[in-house]
């Protein structure tokens, strides 16, 4: 199967192999389908990485009249891409560049010579051509016993690997997580020595290749190696700071060991893996010990808040900050559960995911850790539970978008009001009976709507000589239908309100 696999690289690649070999040039595939292949894994796209002893401008005449279009941005540093029939090429010279010491930009230098250009390759696992059009593997440095050996390898020493590119340092914890490859010392003391020069990497980069650590199936050992190493404190210092000391007193669960479990229980979903990965930030900071032992009151809300300014920081697009932060903000909302939740509660609890509800209940039965079975049984039931109970009031009711059964300009024709915020107040009010009730019909939301209105606001509105939005307009106090408990309140005994 193996065989097989290379030989549809080169028949997917002979026609393009042809071409080059009939100019006198020679042509490679490198990279990760060389790699995949030798292991019989799909490669997954249809995307081919080529090298080439001819220089830029010999490939792009050879693909002209071939290819359905050629693209030439990187042209400069040896890069001619191209696609044919479906199938999309980048054809790059044989390189052997310098790298300035404190750029990532390299000094490109064009090479005739294969080995040359392996060399400056990552690992040697990477460091591997299929020769065109014969299938003839070339492999200087034995990339294919590293990876029957489960052996990571830089081809040249780790430290010039890693100054000429320091996110191959983090790219390491990659192919160690989605792999199975364990780091040879002298590239484990290489990451160690060299961490620093990670600083001038750019956020994009480190963000892109932290995401593709996180989406490979079992993450953990990239994870724990980029801990180990040190390398996490210079971009994700939040994690290494899991890892807090335990008193033989005040012991409680390993925290770091925990979120590195919880990544690994989520599906490969970059968004829920992020938030698994930020769920228990918070921890270290609200940290304290009391009578009952130790506990992290509030670490969801500063987990949050915590979990927003590295992703900031490692320029994620405001969705993902936004959906990461308040999955991280609502993950401790399950618990209360064990309290009972009535109706409105579990309306509050939908509302307030919003369309992140299945992410949420994904992360808090992730989050269950514990090695106590029992104790695993009963939160999985409970969430079984929580999960029914939505289902079937989904069937009863529009719970997708709890929202006012009124809008606001039926609101203003009921009650004669002006657009202001008497308005408003009066939607809050819906809003809450929405909540505390489900749907009551639109004949019977008028009718409570005025008994607010009566008992709340008309009078004081009237008595201030003014209509909707005036002084004497309802106050905030107000915002529930008569008779409703709180849940602001210091007696309110709704679990989900208490939480909030």
């Amino acid at each position: 199967m193996i065989r097989e696999r290379l030989l549809g690289l080169v028949e997917s690649t002979r026609p393009l192999a042809q071409r080059f070999e009939a100019a006198g040039h020679r042509l490679y595939v490198v990279g990760g389908a060389v790699r995949d292949a030798l292991l019989d894994r799909d490669p997954g796209d249809a995307d081919f990485d080529l090298t080439t002893d001819a220089r830029p401008e010999a490939t792009e005449d050879l693909l002209r009249g071939w290819a359905d279009s050629v693209w030439l941005q990187g042209k400069r540093f040896g890069t001619v891409g191209c696609s044919h029939r479906g199938l999309r090429f980048e054809i790059t010279t044989h390189r052997a560049e310098a790298y300035h010491p404190d750029s990532r930009k390299p000094e490109v230098a064009f090479s005739t010579d294969i080995e040359a250009d392996l060399s400056r390759r990552d690992f040697t696992v990477n460091a591997m051509a299929l020769r065109l059009p014969d299938a003839e593997l070339v492999d200087p440095f034995e990339g294919r016993v590293d990876l029957m050996e489960g052996r990571l390898r830089t081809p040249l020493a780790p430290e010039v690997s890693f100054d000429d590119d320091p996110l191959r340092m983090l790219r390491a914890a990659r192919f160690i997580a989605g792999y199975g490859l364990k780091p040879e010392p002298a590239l484990v003391a290489a990451v160690e020595s060299l961490r620093g020069r990670l600083s001038i990497v750019s956020a994009e980069r480190i963000r892109d290749e932290l995401d593709k650590v996180l989406v490979v199936e079992r993450p953990g050992p990239g994870l724990s190696f980029v801990v180990r190493t040190g390398l996490a404190d210079e971009f994700l210092p939040e994690l290494p700071a899991l890892a807090l000391e335990q008193d033989p007193i005040h012991r409680h669960k390993d925290v770091l060991a925990h979120t590195i479990a919880v990544v690994e229980r989520t599906r490969p979903d970059r968004i829920l893996r992020l938030a698994a990965l930020f769920h228990d930030v918070g921890k270290p900071k609200t940290r304290s010990i009391g009578p009952t032992g130790v506990s992290f009151h509030h670490h969801e809300v500063v987990g949050a808040r915590m979990a927003r300014e590295r992703m900031r920081a490692l320029r994620y697009p405001v969705d993902d900050i936004e959906t990461v932060a308040r999955l991280v903000e609502l993950h401790l909302r399950f618990h209360t559960y064990r309290m009972g939740w009535t109706d409105r509660a579990i309306r509050r609890y939908v509302r307030d995911a919003g369309p992140l509800l299945g992410l949420l209940n994904e992360l808090t039965r992730a989050d269950c850790t514990t090695r106590n079975a029992l104790k695993a049984k009963a939160l999985s039931a409970r969430m079984d539970e929580l999960e029914a109970r939505i289902a079937e009031l989904r069937q009863q009711e529009e719970l997708d978008s709890i929202r006012p059964e009124l809008d606001g300009r039926q609101v203003m024709a009921v009650l004669g009001l002006a657009p202001g915020p008497a308005v408003g107040r009066a939607l809050d009010f819906l809003l809450e009976l929405r909540l505390d009730e489900g749907l009551v019909g639109e004949e019977e939301a008028v009718r409570r709507l005025r008994q607010w209105w009566d008992r709340h606001g008309g009078d004081r509105a009237r008595g201030a000589g003014g209509r909707g939005g005036q002084e004497g307009s309802p106050d905030t106090s107000a915002r529930q239908r008569p008779g409703a408990t709180s849940t602001k309140g210091k007696g309110s005994t709704d679990p989900v309100a208490r939480s909030q």
